[in-house]
Protein backbone atom coordinates (compact mmCIF):
# COMPACT_ATOMS: atom_id res chain seq x y z
CA UNK A 1 0.00 0.00 0.00
CA UNK A 2 1.07 3.57 -0.09
CA UNK A 3 2.80 5.22 2.46
CA UNK A 4 2.01 8.57 3.81
CA UNK A 5 2.95 11.21 1.51
CA UNK A 6 3.75 13.70 4.08
CA UNK A 7 6.86 11.48 4.97
CA UNK A 8 10.20 11.57 2.90
CA UNK A 9 11.05 8.27 1.66
CA UNK A 10 14.58 7.27 2.53
CA UNK A 11 15.70 3.69 1.29
CA UNK A 12 18.96 3.69 0.60
CA UNK A 13 19.42 -0.65 0.41
CA UNK A 14 22.08 -1.53 -2.11
CA UNK A 15 19.66 -3.12 -5.00
CA UNK A 16 17.16 0.03 -4.57
CA UNK A 17 17.76 1.25 -7.70
CA UNK A 18 17.30 -1.99 -9.37
CA UNK A 19 14.26 -2.94 -7.37
CA UNK A 20 12.59 0.15 -8.06
CA UNK A 21 12.98 -0.34 -11.91
CA UNK A 22 11.57 -3.69 -11.88
CA UNK A 23 9.03 -2.50 -9.45
CA UNK A 24 7.72 -0.30 -11.92
CA UNK A 25 8.07 -2.40 -15.23
CA UNK A 26 5.81 -4.90 -13.17
CA UNK A 27 3.25 -2.40 -11.79
CA UNK A 28 2.72 -1.15 -15.31
CA UNK A 29 2.09 -4.41 -16.69
CA UNK A 30 -0.62 -5.84 -13.95
CA UNK A 31 -4.34 -6.76 -15.52
CA UNK A 32 -6.80 -4.31 -14.85
CA UNK A 33 -8.52 -6.17 -11.87
CA UNK A 34 -5.29 -6.94 -10.08
CA UNK A 35 -5.38 -3.86 -6.87
CA UNK A 36 -3.20 -3.30 -4.56
CA UNK A 37 -4.98 -5.11 -1.58
CA UNK A 38 -5.11 -8.38 -3.64
CA UNK A 39 -1.25 -8.02 -3.91
CA UNK A 40 -1.14 -7.18 -0.09
CA UNK A 41 -2.94 -10.53 0.41
CA UNK A 42 -0.56 -12.16 -1.99
CA UNK A 43 2.04 -10.90 0.64
CA UNK A 44 0.68 -12.45 3.36
CA UNK A 45 0.22 -15.84 1.09
CA UNK A 46 3.80 -15.73 1.01
CA UNK A 47 4.61 -15.64 4.67
CA UNK A 48 2.21 -18.39 5.24
CA UNK A 49 4.29 -20.11 2.71
CA UNK A 50 7.48 -19.37 4.15
CA UNK A 51 6.28 -20.58 7.46
CA UNK A 52 4.93 -23.95 6.55
CA UNK A 53 8.23 -24.12 4.26
CA UNK A 54 10.59 -23.81 7.47
CA UNK A 55 8.29 -26.32 9.51
CA UNK A 56 8.07 -28.89 7.03
CA UNK A 57 11.78 -28.94 5.94
CA UNK A 58 12.40 -28.94 10.12
CA UNK A 59 9.86 -31.70 10.78
CA UNK A 60 10.42 -33.72 7.66
CA UNK A 61 12.44 -32.87 4.89
CA UNK A 62 15.12 -30.57 4.36
CA UNK A 63 13.94 -29.89 1.08
CA UNK A 64 10.83 -28.17 1.68
CA UNK A 65 13.19 -24.99 2.54
CA UNK A 66 12.89 -24.86 -1.73
CA UNK A 67 8.90 -24.20 -0.70
CA UNK A 68 10.19 -21.39 1.58
CA UNK A 69 12.09 -19.81 -0.45
CA UNK A 70 9.64 -19.64 -3.16
CA UNK A 71 7.29 -18.14 0.07
CA UNK A 72 10.56 -15.16 -0.13
CA UNK A 73 9.73 -14.34 -3.41
CA UNK A 74 5.83 -13.87 -3.22
CA UNK A 75 5.83 -12.25 -0.11
CA UNK A 76 8.16 -9.34 -1.72
CA UNK A 77 6.33 -9.39 -4.98
CA UNK A 78 3.10 -8.46 -3.00
CA UNK A 79 4.46 -6.49 -0.13
CA UNK A 80 6.83 -4.76 -2.38
CA UNK A 81 4.18 -4.06 -5.79
CA UNK A 82 1.32 -2.93 -3.82
CA UNK A 83 2.71 0.71 -3.46
CA UNK A 84 4.44 0.97 -6.64
CA UNK A 85 1.16 -0.09 -7.81
CA UNK A 86 -0.62 2.49 -6.36
CA UNK A 87 1.68 5.08 -7.27
CA UNK A 88 1.83 4.14 -10.67
CA UNK A 89 -2.08 4.64 -11.16
CA UNK A 90 -2.07 7.08 -9.06
CA UNK A 91 -4.52 5.76 -6.61
CA UNK A 92 -2.76 6.10 -3.14
CA UNK A 93 -4.39 6.47 -0.09
CA UNK A 94 -2.10 7.50 2.56
CA UNK A 95 -4.35 7.07 5.46
CA UNK A 96 -5.90 3.75 4.67
CA UNK A 97 -2.97 2.61 2.67
CA UNK A 98 0.15 2.94 5.57
CA UNK A 99 -2.41 1.55 8.14
CA UNK A 100 -3.15 -1.63 6.65
CA UNK A 101 0.61 -1.83 5.20
CA UNK A 102 1.85 -1.84 8.57
CA UNK A 103 -0.55 -3.52 10.02
CA UNK A 104 -0.31 -6.60 7.22
CA UNK A 105 3.39 -6.45 7.99
CA UNK A 106 3.32 -6.99 11.57
CA UNK A 107 1.42 -9.91 10.66
CA UNK A 108 3.26 -11.77 8.07
CA UNK A 109 6.89 -10.88 10.41
CA UNK A 110 4.89 -12.96 13.48
CA UNK A 111 3.65 -15.56 10.66
CA UNK A 112 7.40 -15.79 9.51
CA UNK A 113 8.94 -15.86 12.99
CA UNK A 114 6.79 -18.18 14.62
CA UNK A 115 6.84 -20.47 11.44
CA UNK A 116 10.81 -20.28 11.84
CA UNK A 117 10.81 -20.77 15.54
CA UNK A 118 8.10 -24.26 15.07
CA UNK A 119 10.50 -25.85 13.04
CA UNK A 120 13.21 -27.18 15.24
CA UNK A 121 15.71 -25.23 12.73
CA UNK A 122 16.27 -22.56 14.77
CA UNK A 123 15.74 -22.19 18.61
CA UNK A 124 12.01 -20.82 19.31
CA UNK A 125 13.54 -18.73 22.16
CA UNK A 126 15.91 -17.36 19.28
CA UNK A 127 13.62 -16.64 16.72
CA UNK A 128 11.06 -14.73 18.99
CA UNK A 129 13.72 -13.11 20.35
CA UNK A 130 14.63 -11.36 16.89
CA UNK A 131 10.92 -11.02 16.32
CA UNK A 132 11.06 -8.38 19.34
CA UNK A 133 13.60 -6.14 17.73
CA UNK A 134 13.04 -6.51 14.36
CA UNK A 135 9.40 -4.89 15.40
CA UNK A 136 10.75 -2.81 18.03
CA UNK A 137 12.53 -1.62 14.74
CA UNK A 138 9.17 -1.03 12.90
CA UNK A 139 7.60 0.76 15.90
CA UNK A 140 10.68 3.22 15.67
CA UNK A 141 10.09 3.83 11.67
CA UNK A 142 6.21 4.55 12.12
CA UNK A 143 7.17 7.25 14.93
CA UNK A 144 9.48 8.72 13.21
CA UNK A 145 7.40 8.91 10.16
CA UNK A 146 5.01 11.19 12.10
CA UNK A 147 7.13 13.09 14.69
CA UNK A 148 10.21 13.85 11.86
CA UNK A 149 8.65 12.98 8.43
CA UNK A 150 11.02 10.47 7.83
CA UNK A 151 9.91 6.82 6.38
CA UNK A 152 13.50 4.94 6.46
CA UNK A 153 13.14 1.75 4.99
CA UNK A 154 16.56 0.38 5.10
CA UNK A 155 19.71 0.16 7.63
CA UNK A 156 23.48 -0.11 6.94
CA UNK A 157 22.03 -0.39 3.12
CA UNK A 158 19.91 -3.41 3.95
CA UNK A 159 16.08 -3.26 3.40
CA UNK A 160 13.93 -5.97 3.69
CA UNK A 161 14.34 -7.58 0.03
CA UNK A 162 18.17 -8.09 0.83
CA UNK A 163 17.12 -10.22 3.88
CA UNK A 164 14.89 -12.18 1.67
CA UNK A 165 17.80 -12.91 -0.77
CA UNK A 166 19.60 -13.61 2.41
CA UNK A 167 17.63 -16.01 3.70
CA UNK A 168 16.75 -17.88 -0.01
CA UNK A 169 20.94 -18.20 0.03
CA UNK A 170 20.44 -19.22 3.70
CA UNK A 171 18.01 -22.05 2.55
CA UNK A 172 20.15 -23.16 -0.35
CA UNK A 173 23.29 -23.92 1.62
CA UNK A 174 21.28 -25.71 3.96
CA UNK A 175 19.81 -27.76 1.16
CA UNK A 176 22.98 -28.69 -0.27
CA UNK A 177 25.62 -28.55 2.37
CA UNK A 178 25.37 -30.89 4.79
CA UNK A 179 28.64 -30.21 6.98
CA UNK A 180 26.54 -27.10 7.97
CA UNK A 181 23.05 -28.54 7.39
CA UNK A 182 24.24 -31.22 10.35
CA UNK A 183 26.52 -28.88 12.77
CA UNK A 184 25.58 -28.49 16.19
CA UNK A 185 28.09 -26.98 19.37
CA UNK A 186 26.90 -26.90 23.02
CA UNK A 187 27.19 -24.18 25.42
CA UNK A 188 26.05 -23.38 28.87
CA UNK A 189 24.02 -20.61 29.99
CA UNK A 190 23.20 -19.92 33.60
CA UNK A 191 23.63 -23.61 33.71
CA UNK A 192 21.56 -24.88 31.23
CA UNK A 193 22.99 -26.90 28.49
CA UNK A 194 22.19 -25.36 24.68
CA UNK A 195 22.67 -27.39 21.64
CA UNK A 196 23.05 -24.75 18.81
CA UNK A 197 22.64 -25.71 15.23
CA UNK A 198 24.47 -23.52 12.67
CA UNK A 199 21.02 -21.06 11.66
CA UNK A 200 21.01 -20.95 15.61
CA UNK A 201 24.67 -19.62 14.95
CA UNK A 202 23.25 -17.49 12.08
CA UNK A 203 20.40 -16.54 13.82
CA UNK A 204 22.47 -15.19 17.26
CA UNK A 205 24.85 -13.53 14.72
CA UNK A 206 21.57 -11.82 13.16
CA UNK A 207 20.21 -11.03 16.30
CA UNK A 208 23.12 -9.04 17.97
CA UNK A 209 23.50 -7.03 14.73
CA UNK A 210 19.92 -6.19 15.14
CA UNK A 211 20.06 -5.19 18.44
CA UNK A 212 23.07 -3.17 17.84
CA UNK A 213 21.30 -1.43 14.87
CA UNK A 214 18.35 -0.71 16.78
CA UNK A 215 20.36 0.99 19.87
CA UNK A 216 22.50 3.15 17.94
CA UNK A 217 19.11 4.17 16.01
CA UNK A 218 17.31 5.06 19.44
CA UNK A 219 20.39 6.48 20.42
CA UNK A 220 20.69 9.44 17.03
CA UNK A 221 17.04 9.36 17.14
CA UNK A 222 16.97 10.88 20.44
CA UNK A 223 19.50 13.22 20.29
CA UNK A 224 17.84 14.50 16.92
CA UNK A 225 14.40 15.07 18.95
CA UNK A 226 16.44 16.71 21.64
CA UNK A 227 17.49 19.44 19.08
CA UNK A 228 14.37 19.90 17.26
CA UNK A 229 12.46 19.62 20.83
CA UNK A 230 14.58 21.72 23.22
CA UNK A 231 13.90 21.72 26.97
CA UNK A 232 12.12 25.28 27.52
CA UNK A 233 14.30 27.85 29.82
CA UNK A 234 13.32 28.86 33.57
CA UNK A 235 12.50 32.06 33.97
CA UNK A 236 13.65 34.76 36.75
CA UNK A 237 11.70 36.79 39.05
CA UNK A 238 11.14 39.21 36.93
CA UNK A 239 9.32 36.99 33.80
CA UNK A 240 12.35 37.16 31.96
CA UNK A 241 13.96 34.26 30.30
Amino acid sequence: MGKREDSVRIQTSVLNGIEKKVLVWLAVRQPRWMTSDILTCIGTVGAVIIAAGFILAGTRDIDWLWFSSLGFVINWYGDSLDGTLARVRKRQRPIYGYYLDHTVDAINEVIMFVGAGLSGLVHFEIAMAILVVYLLLTINVSVNAHLKKEFCLTYIKMGPTEFRIIMIIVNTVLIYVSPIRDFSAAMTLCGHEFVLSALDIVAMLILALLVLIYIVTVIKDARDYDRLDPMPQPEDNDGQR
